[in-house]
């Protein structure tokens, strides 16, 4: 077998996420940065959070809105 095939592993990698939330885990990267955690997720905090990419969310209600007056 080759060596050296597999990357570094850091068991206390720091995550922070854009609220505010800061933790550690076990990963390959030293730290991540990410969009949303469990403390902000609406599955798991039960509030609707509307993430808007290139205002995907518009057109998609404008276009729910025009279906529904047919």
């Amino acid at each position: 077998m080759k060596a050296d095939t597999h990357p570094t592993y850091f068991p206390e990698a720091k995550v922070t996420c854009v609220c505010g939330r800061v933790f550690t885990v076990g990963s390959t990267k030293e730290a991540l940065a990410v969009e949303i955690c469990s403390d902000c997720h609406p599955f798991y905090t039960g509030n609707e959070k509307m993430l808007d990419a290139a205002g995907r969310v518009e057109k998609f209600k404008a276009r729910r809105a025009a279906a529904g007056k047919k």
